[in-house]
């Protein structure tokens, strides 16, 4: 099963690298991640997506909450919460595609940033799998290049991570 774990942890030279480390020891799977520096910029919220059982994800809880500078690990897939991604795509724009491609970019309430005189770079945000169905509605050949930063979360409501 797919878990976002959000961290919340001193923001100190080395700890990405524990993190990291604690997942590879394990011979665990990161399928993404992100960090980046909080309102407070001695913390840091690394958000890493990675898929195990309960037990698995409970295990890597608890090894991550031994690191020194966690401070806090919520998993944020065990209540209601908000999920984003960003991708960049660049793709193949000319002739009759130019239309089909901002057809399926204003479909997808993507935003086009860049254009030449054969191809796009389309700016799309959203959960994971309307990112996949916008690859998937291209037609094979049109894709140039793509930039997906991965998933960052937030919990819904009241519940919130910090200190």
């Amino acid at each position: 099963m797919r878990h976002i774990l959000s961290i919340l942890l001193e923001n100190e030279p080395g700890a990405l690298a524990r993190v990291v480390g604690l997942f590879a020891a394990r011979a665990y799977n990161i399928d993404s991640l992100s960090v980046a520096t909080t309102e407070d910029t001695t913390m840091s919220r690394m958000t890493i997506v990675t898929h195990g059982s309960d037990d698995i994800i409970e295990q890597i809880t608890k090894q991550l909450n031994k690191l020194i500078e966690v401070v806090k690990v919520v998993d944020l897939t065990d209540g209601y919460h908000i999920e984003r991604e960003l991708m960049l795509v660049k793709v193949r724009a000319a002739g009759k595609d130019r239309d089909e491609m901002k057809r399926l970019s204003d479909i997808f309430r993507g935003r086009i940033l860049d254009v030449t005189d054969k191809s796009y770079t389309i700016e799309l945000t959203g959960d994971s799998d309307k990112l996949d169905a916008f690859i998937a509605a291209i037609e094979p050949g049109t894709i140039l290049e793509t930039v997906r930063t991965g998933a960052s979360g937030i919990g819904r409501g009241e519940r919130i991570l910090k200190i």
